[in-house]
């Protein structure tokens, strides 16, 4: 643990650099972010997509259901679909959150595997979409180097990417590794409700039956129910109803949309009915969490 706690404190060296301030950033990496949070903040709803997340100072969680992950220094966070869930973090005094996120692409995670000899994954059952696993030395180590490319235009487009490979490598061979395996099997259900979910996030505005969703990857309402909440903890019904709600949050927020154009962009026909799930699931009425989000952001 003491070259991993050593290799932490270079990295927080360096993004603290990199961001001076409260920031998300994509870098010349394609695929990978660096975040800064200056503040602990309270469970708020999010939707976090298909990434490796490693933390170098800080603490987050998240909660799904009954679950919670915590990722820190020493655990990192593996999310191989999309998943709406709720997250807080700790932030001591004049010590920010930093890390890093790798986006996760399941042509890539096939092409690393077929190089391996060895799975874990037997298709026999369904891991879920989200887990939590130790960060190595070797995870470490490579972590360092990549975040060390960034001190370098040239490091970061020609090295990076091959670090990155090197990353998902060990998480795909490391704890809990057959979670992110099961992406690369196109014949099992894992990977037809990940198809399924990326469909929602592209389509969440339409009138998206759940029957037809079976059927269009080959299974029964029944099975389809079952294989979707293995995977995301939610009924599908649930996970299309919470991705509509954030993307209208969303459209609030950034856009200033007001709640009746933001409920039927996002395929609700009812503004009544909108307002209740909206309230319910935010806990506040649309316009006044709007009004309230502004507010933060301007003092």
């Amino acid at each position: 643990m003491g070259q991993i706690h050593e290799n932490n404190q270079e990295i927080v060296k360096i993004l603290a650099r990199i961001l001076p301030k409260e920031k998300n950033l994509e870098t010349l990496i394609p695929g990978v972010t660096v975040f800064r949070i200056d503040k602990s903040f309270v469970r708020v709803p999010l939707t976090y997509h298909p990434r490796i997340i490693l933390m170098a100072q800080g603490k987050k969680r998240v909660f799904i259901g009954e679950d919670t992950y915590t990722y820190d220094p020493s655990q990192y966070l593996v999310l191989s679909v999309p998943i709406p869930l709720e997250c807080d973090a700790v932030a001591e005094v004049g010590k920010p959150i930093l890390g890093f996120g790798i986006d996760v692409d399941p042509a890539e995670v096939a092409e690393i595997l077929l190089l391996t000899e060895e799975t874990k994954y037997s298709g026999e059952n369904l891991p879920k979409g989200i887990y939590g696993a130790s960060v190595t030395e070797e995870i470490s180590d490579a972590s360092l180097r990549l975040i060390q490319t960034l001190n370098s235009k040239a490091d970061s487009l020609v090295l990076g990417k091959s670090i990155v490979r090197e990353i998902i490598y060990r998480v795909l061979k490391g704890e809990n590794g057959e979670a992110l395996q099961a992406l690369a099997h196109r014949n099992r259900k894992f990977f037809q409700i990940s198809q399924i979910l990326s469909r929602i996030h592209k389509e969440y505005d339409q009138n998206l039956d759940i029957g037809e969703l079976a059927i269009s990857c080959g299974m029964s309402v029944s099975t389809f129910h079952v294989s979707f909440k293995a995977v995301t903890n939610s009924s599908p019904l649930q996970y299309i109803k919470t991705v509509r709600l954030q993307k209208a949050r969303s459209l609030m927020i950034t856009e200033g949309t007001n709640a009746i154009t933001a409920a039927e962009r996002v395929g609700y026909e009812s503004p009544s009915q909108f307002s209740r799930e909206y309230k319910r699931y935010f806990g506040l009425s649309p316009a006044k969490d709007q009004t309230q989000q502004l507010l933060s952001v301007e003092t």
